[in-house]
């Protein structure tokens, strides 16, 4: 690896480590910098163009990491959990061989970055903006959409949000717990959970009231 290269992953793994412990808005670029071990305190608009750029590159290295995955079991998904399992799996498996990376008991931030991220205004739009990059995912939701349009379409909608909630906050409590427990994570184990438990959240009866959820 170029020592270009070595610069730019090391300021991307600082940044993702600092934002997960103390957050996106609370994190300096210089702090950045300095975990990165650059003395160049500008070194994040030398290699990013700025902060944007820099959440750009985290998320983008994230959510193509998946892809792969994702689109193999697009492929292979003949029911909801099937589905399901194509868009927990990827990302449990991902944050599986991050933890196997850094050894036993040793801690990773993916997670609790990704649930920084999608609270941050400034990393939510980027995300929402990357939708070109993530087309396995795209088509995993419509075909989870499709098979529950015998629900309300309103129903439809927050389920699927709640769906996007889960995984994030589950996983980041998963991976902070095993931080503090300097253990290793579950994350198969977990993977498998999730999945189960969205698509009976997806597939739940529908109590019928003159009020919708906000």
């Amino acid at each position: 690896m170029a020592r270009s290269d070595r610069s730019r992953t090391a300021l991307l793994d600082a940044a993702e480590r600092l934002f997960a412990e103390a957050g996106i808005a609370q994190t300096s670029d210089r702090k950045i910098a300095e975990a990165a071990g650059n003395s160049n305190h500008s070194a994040v608009g030398y290699y990013f163009g700025g902060r944007e750029g820099l959440l750009r590159a985290l998320l983008t290295r994230h959510i193509t990491g998946l892809e792969p995955r994702r689109q193999e079991m697009s492929a292979a998904s003949a029911s909801l959990l099937d589905d399901v399992r194509g868009l927990v799996v990827p990302a449990t498996d991902a944050l599986g061989a991050l933890a196997a990376q850094a050894g036993e008991g040793k801690p990773t931030w993916r997670a609790r970055f990704v649930r920084a991220a999608v609270h941050d205004p400034q990393a939510a739009e980027i995300l929402r903006g990357l939708g070109d990059e993530a087309p396995a995912a795209a088509r995993i939701v419509h075909a989870i959409v499709a098979r529950l349009d015998h629900l309300p379409a309103h129903i439809v909608r927050g389920r699927a949000a709640l769906m996007t909630h889960i995984i994030t906050s589950a996983c980041a409590e998963h991976e902070e717990q095993a931080a503090r427990d300097t253990t290793t994570p579950r994350w198969q184990a977990t993977g498998d959970f999730l999945a189960d438990a969205i698509t009976g959240m997806l597939q739940a009866p529908v109590t019928q009231t003159h009020q919708r959820p906000h």
